[in-house]
C-alpha cells in the first residue's frame, strides 16, 4: 500500500533501569498513534523504540542486585519493557537495545568516522557529573543541596549529589557545529517543535557551544572505543547512534538510504541531545540531519513531574487494567496539548472516559448498531434522498479527515482527535433530533427511517477509521459490529487520507450485536 513517502518515526530509547510509568507510556502510544496513521494512509512507514542499556547507573544497579550488567538490562528488558508495548497495543516495527551486536559494531564504525575525519581529540576533564542523567552538569543545571544533602552541589533534576570526575578522554569537536547548528534552525523552521522549544535550542547554541567529552575510562560497561580500549563511548552518544544503527547504517545502505532521514520524538528534557549534539555528530559523519525533533511536555502528577525516586511513579498498567488501553491511549492523547505539559489526575481520566468514550463515542455506536437490528433485522438500509441534515453531517466527517490529518502533519495528535471528535458530537446530536424511534412508529417515513441509520452507520465507519490509529482495540469491533469486515475488508487496510468519503459502507450489510465499547467502570480511585 505504500504511496513512496517514508515516515520513520522514534521514541527516545528508554533506560530500563527502573520500571516504566505512564511517562514512558505517553511518549510511546503517540508515536504509536502517527506511525498507525501514516502506515495505513500509504507511506512507507517504520516505528522504533527501545532500550538504552550502557553507562554507570546501569552497572551500578546490576551490581546492587548481584548480577552482571548484562543479566541486569535482560532481565529488566524481558520482564517490564517488552510487555509494555502489549500493554499498550503498541505496534512498533522494531526494537533495539543498544547491548546488541549489530548497535555495538555500527557505534563503533561511527565514531571511528568522526575520529578518521578529524573531529575527535584526547583531553583532559574535570566537572561535576550527575549518574542519574550520565551527563556533565553545567553551572545553570547545578543547585544546592538540601536536608541530607546540605553542603553538597545537586543535580537540579533529581536532587541528588554530583560527582566530582577528573578524567582523561575524547572529546567531540561540537564547538566547531554552531553556526551550522543555527543555520539550520533558520533554514528549516520546523526542524525543532513546538515554536517554544525551538527558541530554546536556538538560544542555547547562539550562547556558545562547548566541546563534548565522548568517552570514558573509569568504567566498562559500554562499547569500547575502537582506537583506544581503556575508553568507553559515552552513553548518550552511543544511545543517539540508535537511530541510525537500527536502519542499517553502516551495514545495509538499502535499508539506511529507504528509512532515513528520521522524525525524533522526545520529551523536553532530552531535547538539547537530540536537537544539538544528534544532528551535529551526523554533521561530522557526512550523514543527513534527521528530519526534525518534536519535544512533547511533561506529564505532571500534583504539579510534579512523574518521578520514580520522588514516588510520583504510575505504571500504566494501573490505568489499563482498569479503563482498557484504548481509554488509555485516548486520554493521554487527546487530554493534553502535544508540546506541552499535561496534568494527569484519575477523577480526570475517569471524568472523559465516562463523557467522552462511554457516553459520547460508545453509546453513539450501541444504540445505531441496536437500531438497525431492531428496525431492519440487522441489515445496514438503503439511503434515501439526503436533507441539508444529512448533508450537513458528510460535510462534518469530510471536514473532520481533513483536518485531521492536516494536524497529524503538525504532530498534534490533541488537535486531529478534536476534529475527529466533531464527528461524534454531531452525529448525537443528529440521532436526537431526528428521533428514529419515532420514524419507526410511521410506516410512510420508512425511506427516511433508513436515510437516518445509514447517515449514522456511515459516520461511524468513518469515525472507525479515523480513530484507528488512536483506539485500535474499539475501533476493530466497532468494524465488524458493523459488517464491514465481511463487505469493505480489514479494518487497518482502509486508506485513512479517504475516510471522509461517503457512501463507502455497503447497505445490505449484516450488523452484528454491538457489547459496550467502553463499560461503565466503578474504582476507587
Amino acid at each position: 500500500m505504500s504511496n513512496g513517502r517514508s515516515f520513520y518515526v522514534t521514541t527516545p530509547i528508554f533506560y530500563p533501569s527502573d520500571v516504566p510509568h505512564i511517562g514512558h507510556g505517553y511518549t510511546t502510544v503517540a508515536v504509536d498513534a502517527l506511525a498507525r496513521w501514516h502506515r495505513q494512509s500509504g507511506d512507507d512507514t517504520w516505528m522504533l523504540t527501545g532500550t538504552d542499556e550502557h553507562g554507570q547507573k546501569m552497572m551500578r544497579a546490576a551490581a546492587a542486585n548481584g548480577s552482571t550488567p548484562q543479566e541486569w538490562v535482560d532481565k529488566l528488558v524481558g520482564e517490564s519493557w517488552f510487555p509494555l508495548l502489549k500493554t499498550l497495543d503498541v505496534a512498533n516495527d522494531d526494537f533495539i537495545r543498544t547491548s546488541q551486536p549489530r548497535h555495538e559494531e555500527r557505534v563503533a564504525q561511527f565514531v571511528q568516522a568522526l575520529y578518521d575525519r578529524g573531529y575527535i581529540y584526547a583531553g583532559e576533564f574535570e566537572a561535576l557529573y550527575c549518574v542519574g542523567c550520565e551527563e556533565f552538569k553545567t553551572e545553570a543545571e547545578i543547585v544546592d543541596g538540601t536536608g541530607a544533602f546540605e553542603g553538597l552541589k545537586v543535580c537540579a533534576i533529581h536532587s541528588k549529589p554530583l560527582e566530582l570526575l577528573q578524567e582523561k578522554n575524547y572529546f567531540f569537536k561540537l564547538s566547531e557545529f554552531q553556526d551550522r547548528l543555527l543555520d539550520l534552525y533558520r533554514t528549516v523552521p520546523d526542524f525543532v517543535r513546538p515554536e517554544s522549544a525551538r527558541n530554546e535550542v536556538v538560544s542555547f547554541v547562539k550562547n556558545g557551544l562547548k566541546d563534548l567529552s565522548i568517552s570514558r575510562s573509569t568504567f566498562d560497561w559500554g562499547i569500547g572505543v575502537p582506537w583506544d580500549s581503556s575508553h568507553v563511548i559515552y552513553v548518550w552518544v552511543d544511545a543517539l547512534l540508535n537511530y541510525a544503527t537500527a536502519v542499517g547504517y553502516g551495514s545495509d545502505p538499502e535499508q539506511f538510504a529507504r528509512r532515513w532521514p528520521a522524525y525524533h520524538v522526545v520529551g523536553k528534557d532530552i531535547l538539547r541531545f537530540h536537537a544539538v549534539i544528534w544532528p551535529a555528530m551526523l554533521m561530522a559523519a557526512g550523514v543527513e540531519v534527521p528530519r526534525g525533533v518534536f519535544a512533547h511536555g511533561w506529564l505532571l502528577v500534583g504539579g510534579e513531574k512523574m518521578s520514580k525516586s520522588k514516588l510520583t511513579g504510575i505504571a500504566p498498567t494501573e490505568i489499563t487494567d482498569v479503563f482498557g488501553s484504548d481509554a488509555y491511549r485516548f486520554y493521554f492523547l487527546s487530554a493534553i496539548a502535544f508540546g506541552q505539559d499535561g496534568s494527569f489526575s484519575w477523577e480526570d481520566l475517569s471524568a472523559r472516559y465516562q463523557a467522552e468514550l462511554a457516553n459520547g463515542f460508545g453509546n453513539l455506536a450501541s444504540r445505531t448498531v441496536a437500531m438497525i437490528e431492531r428496525y431492519y433485522e440487522g441489515i445496514v438500509p438503503v439511503a434515501g434522498p439526503y436533507t441539508d441534515a444529512d448533508l450537513a453531517i458528510q460535510k462534518t466527517v469530510a471536514d473532520a479527515a481533513t483536518t485531521a490529518d492536516a494536524a497529524i502533519e503538525r504532530f498534534r495528535i490533541d488537535e486531529a482527535i478534536e476534529a475527529i471528535w466533531t464527528i461524534v458530537t454531531e452525529l448525537n446530536g443528529y440521532i436526537t433530533i431526528n428521533e428514529p424511534w419515532a420514524l419507526a412508529k410511521d410506516e410512510t417515513k420508512r425511506e427516511r427511517l433508513g436515510t437516518v441509520l445509514y447517515t449514522a452507520a456511515e459516520g461511524l465507519r468513518a469515525l472507525a477509521v479515523l480513530l484507528s490509529p488512536v483506539m485500535p482495540e474499539s475501533t476493530e469491533k466497532l468494524w465488524i459490529a458493523l459488517g464491514a469486515a465481511e463487505t469493505i475488508g480489514r479494518l487497518h487496510d482502509q486508506p485513512l487520507r479517504e475516510a471522509g468519503e461517503w457512501g463507502v459502507l455497503r447497505p445490505g450489510s449484516s450488523v452484528n450485536g454491538l457489547a459496550p465499547l467502553f463499560p461503565r467502570v466503578e474504582q476507587e480511585k
